[in-house]
């Protein structure tokens, strides 16, 4: 096997030791950082893409801008630079593997578990899942609020430390390259065909809940051991993106609660005003779904805190029209089971649930008691 020639070589200050991972835009290396004496992970990107000095200026201003994000759940930015023609970036070290690697391991773990007679469905508990995504709602919530959209959420891009905290890396990457000439498919955003948005599909421009969309897609993913739409190349998977509904996920694993699947649902919606407008909605919601459902003890893994313990807000109240879960004036979706709480019938847009007119079209709506 031919030796990788950046092996025992110095980028900068950085020496690089072992390969960690290989991406689609990048290779991922274990480094020495000699003056402080550390281990950091480097990042180096293909060597043509140095030979566009457009691209180089973008990609710094971009590292600048990612450089300045602080929280416990996206990655660290130590440092980047341009050397010898590699272009890398520096950032924390998480030795944890990926969420990739997480779920991979399950299903594995459930096709040995089969194969000698055992019961394992090979999906993540929902203790846990609830835990990672309200997680990772919190980073992009935050993100979000700079100003900044992640563009390809998916579980290869959410390292896992050693205590299982999920870190969400990669920011920015995919904006640099949807905007370089020449470096995206006709017609398409920079993704991953599973993740991505009907928008980003398309070829639209995306805001944040384009990275709600790939959260909702990952959340499928996790307790159902598959991605909703799958293909055989990626014409095929985008198509099923903007055109075709998400297969129910209680097909693939009937233990998902029903206020769960909800949930997922609304965070699958096509039409981007639909979803979930912040990630931190999904992230509530997706508490109050588990909470609702605290008694479905043979929940597997599960150990909820009973739905009695859910106080009801204060008056005026307005019902869910699918639950009838009582909501706050102020809402636009169920904090239950994530439904629209007032869309529109003639025009579809959502409102508030203390609405009495469309605010988009003023048609009259149907009164919530």
């Amino acid at each position: 096997m031919q030796q990788d020639p950046l092996i025992g070589t110095f980028l900068g200050k950085y020496k690089i030791l072992a390969p960690l991972g290989q991406g689609g835009m990048a290779r991922v290396y274990r480094a020495h950082q000699e003056n402080l004496d550390r281990e950091v992970a480097v990042k180096v990107l293909p060597p043509w893409y140095a030979t566009d000095r457009n691209f180089v200026d973008r990609f710094n201003l971009e590292a600048r801008l990612i450089a300045r994000l602080s929280h416990p759940n996206i990655v660290t930015i130590h440092d980047f630079s341009e050397q010898d023609g590699h272009l890398y970036i520096v950032m924390q070290l998480v030795d944890g593997g990926t969420l990739k690697h997480l779920l991979d391991s399950l299903r594995d773990s459930s096709s040995i578990g089969n194969q000698n007679g055992q019961e394992n469905s090979g999906t993540m508990n929902i203790m846990q899942t609830n835990s990672i995504f309200q997680q990772l709602a919190s980073a992009l919530s935050y993100a979000h609020e700079k100003g900044i959209i992640h563009r390809d959420i998916k579980p290869v891009n959410v390292l896992m430390d050693l205590t299982n905290r999920p870190i969400l890396s990669d920011f920015g990457i995919a904006k640099v390259l949807e905007s370089s000439n020449g470096l995206t498919r006709p017609g398409a955003g920079v993704g991953t065909p599973e993740y991505m948005s009907p928008e980003q599909c398309k070829g639209e421009p995306v805001d944040r809940r384009a990275d709600i969309y790939a959260l909702g897609i990952m959340l499928y993913e996790t307790l159902t051991g598959r991605t909703p739409f799958i293909g055989d190349n990626y014409h095929a998977i985008a198509h099923s993106h903007i055109y075709k509904e998400p297969p129910d996920p209680r097909m693939f694993n009937p233990q998902i609660p029903l206020s769960v699947r909800d949930v997922i649902l609304t965070a699958l919606q096509k039409n981007p005003e639909y979803r979930y407008q912040y990630a931190s909605d999904l992230a509530k919601a997706l508490e109050h779904a588990i909470q609702a459902n605290g008694r479905e003890s043979n929940y597997p893994g599960s150990t909820l805190r009973p739905a009695s313990i859910v106080h009801a807000p204060t008056s005026p109240l307005y019902l869910c029209p699918n639950c009838e879960r009582p909501n706050k004036p102020d809402v636009y979706f169920c904090t239950r089971c994530g439904s629209l709480l007032n869309h529109c019938p003639n025009c579809r847009n959502k409102n508030k649930a203390r609405d009495r007119f469309c605010i988009k079209c003023g048609y009259t709506l149907k009164a919530q008691s």
